[in-house]
């Protein structure tokens, strides 16, 4: 049910749930850091556009395209590999093409990373916070856990790393979608989104972890039969809240991965966007074993609202900015 709220209830909500999530981590002795909102190169993910800008000033200051953040990760990992040790960002990112009833081209994410630790320790933190977040509007949710596999053999009867093209796009049943260019890992997602992810119930923290090692992002792989991506994404009955990872510090591995981002966005017609060298460059000086999480805070504020509208946590909206 939908919880009856102003705007100035949903930003005082907002301040409260600010609060908590800076004593939670100042509990825990994690640090909060700032880093930069532009940054001389973007994010090379197929699936995500963005804002680019021009620095009028001096040629000495540095090169003058600049890309608005699509989040804090490559920053903060940068921090990581000069000794920061565990730490936390809560600031605006921006995703350009992304406006609708969840979606607001700027957002607010809250990113943190623990060293020494995996995504299965992670998640255990991430659903402490998420509930104390819950407790703050008056809810709670029990929290259940499912390697991807499971998930998609216990809601299809598929199993995602064995089944064929043919099968998957048969588990769609009647969703109509556009077919072209899609490869094996859009239709595992088409049947993560449009059949598996509606059916979460709405009182319960779900956690989806060890993906396709297709699916690794930024995340290290673990060997096995078949190999997986030490990935966890949490949802909040239907809404995706969290993505996190046993973070990949391989500088070699993480050029390839931006490669192929790229080289996908050549076939998509996409323009190919700067890797970002000083990454590269922190991660072959030596980043520690760690594990990040990112956490959209307007989502996780619809959940503790009620609400599935992301206009109602704002204080304006993209159309009225």
């Amino acid at each position: 049910m939908k919880a009856e709220a102003s705007p100035l209830a949903a930003l005082r909500l907002r301040a409260r749930l600010y609060a908590l999530i800076r004593g939670f981590f100042a509990q825990r002795g994690v640090l909060e850091v700032e880093t930069p909102v532009l940054s001389a190169a973007g994010n090379t993910a197929p699936n995500i556009e963005s804002f680019r800008t021009r620095f009028g000033g001096h040629v000495d200051a540095g090169t003058p395209q600049r890309w608005l953040r699509t989040s804090s990760e490559f920053a903060q990992k940068r921090l990581l590999a000069a000794g920061v040790g565990d730490h936390y960002e809560l600031g605006r990112v921006f995703r350009n093409g992304e406006a609708g009833r969840r979606h607001n081209p700027e957002f607010t994410m809250l990113e943190w990373y623990r060293v020494g630790w995996d995504h299965v320790r992670l998640i255990g933190e991430t659903v402490e916070l998420v509930s104390a977040a819950l407790a703050l509007a008056g809810r709670r949710a029990e929290a259940k856990k499912y390697t991807y596999r499971e998930l998609f053999v216990a809601s299809l009867d598929i199993d995602p790393f064995a089944a064929t093209e043919a099968e998957l796009r048969a588990a769609l049943g009647e969703v109509r979608i556009d077919t072209e260019g899609l490869d094996r890992d859009d239709w595992l997602d088409l049947l993560l989104t449009h059949r598996i992810q509606p059916t979460f119930p709405s009182d319960r923290i779900t956690v989806v972890c060890d993906y396709p090692a297709t699916q690794c992002a930024l995340a290290k792989v673990r060997a096995g039969d078949p190999p997986v991506a030490e990935r966890f994404e949490l949802y909040l009955g239907a809404q995706e809240i969290a993505n996190g990872y046993h973070e990949l510090t391989d500088a070699a591995d993480q050029r390839a991965r931006f490669e192929r981002d790229n080289a996908r966005r050549r076939e998509r017609g996409l323009g190919e966007v700067p890797i970002d060298a000083n990454l590269i460059a922190a991660l072959e000086h030596g980043m520690p074993d760690c594990a990040g999480v990112a956490l959209g805070v307007e989502r996780l504020l619809m959940a503790m609202l009620g609400s599935d509208d992301i206009r109602d946590v704002l204080a304006f909206a993209f159309a009225e900015a």
